[in-house]
């Protein structure tokens, strides 16, 4: 049986932190239940990668609480557009977000802010597929470098999270959420992806690639785990199924 182990968290929290914790956590225990395996897997200190399938626009919330409740506050690679809203930029900036433009030469600097939070002990939350998935069954399809970059660089513990359940409460791309009845939100956290013998060579675009890989196949087994179903024998790659590695699938083109 799954135990639900919380920590206290003792890291300094600036007011953007208080507000949301304020605002979002009661919304999620009110609308979603929780249902965290393994969660004492998550480092108590120190700077960690973690990395998760994408499946919702709700699911940086849910992961956010899952880490809450385990004693860290994450930093997110978000992408950029999120920023260009006064309000909601200044917000996320106070929250410490990492802004990425996607499909850019600026995303370089999303990297060094990254390698840099990691360096300083925090816990950096990084969505390598780069987007919510567009496999047609909500299975983790394949995953960018940037993950893998991150975690070469640095050398800091790679965990891995399968998750299910933030998809029913908002549905890909979605604009009208499902809160009641309340859905449960299953997260497993898995071991550190194993990458010693990766790490101790050159960082090549192969090795990278093959860091990506282990990466994707630490959280597909997880997801397989949390769904209780077999994953699909290769992953959804978009750019061999023609479809937009970014934005809303569904949307024709030359709509808003």
């Amino acid at each position: 049986m799954a135990v639900r182990r919380v920590r206290r968290n003792a890291e300094p929290r600036g007011w953007a932190w208080a507000v949301g914790v304020a605002i979002a956590k009661p919304a999620l225990l009110a609308t979603t239940k929780q249902h965290w395996i393994d969660g004492e897997k998550i480092p108590a200190t120190g700077g960690c990668l973690i990395v998760l399938n994408h499946i919702s626009h709700v699911d940086p919330l849910t992961a956010a609480h899952i880490l809450w409740d385990h004693g860290r506050m994450p930093r997110y690679l978000a992408k950029s557009g999120l920023f260009k809203t006064k309000a909601l930029g200044g917000y996320l900036k106070a929250a410490g977000m990492i802004p990425v433009d996607r499909l850019s030469r600026n995303a370089a600097g999303a990297f060094d802010a990254a390698v840099a939070a990691v360096r300083a002990g925090e816990c950096v939350v990084v969505y390598p597929e780069g987007t919510i998935t567009r496999d047609p069954a909500t299975w983790p399809m394949t995953g960018k470098s940037g993950a893998a970059r991150i975690a070469l660089e640095t050398g800091a513990p790679v965990i891995p999270i399968g998750q299910w359940g933030a998809n029913a409460v908002l549905a890909p791309y979605g604009k009208r959420p499902h809160l009641f009845p309340r859905s449960t939100i299953t997260m497993k956290v898995g071991d550190p992806v194993d990458l010693g013998d990766l790490a101790a060579q050159e960082h090549t675009p192969a090795v990278v690639n093959q860091v990506t890989e282990r990466i994707m196949d630490a959280i597909t087994a997880l997801v397989a785990e949390v769904r209780g179903e077999d994953p699909p024998a290769e992953r959804f790659d978009p750019r061999t199924a023609g479809v937009s590695s970014i934005g809303n699938p569904n949307k024709k083109a030359g709509t808003s």
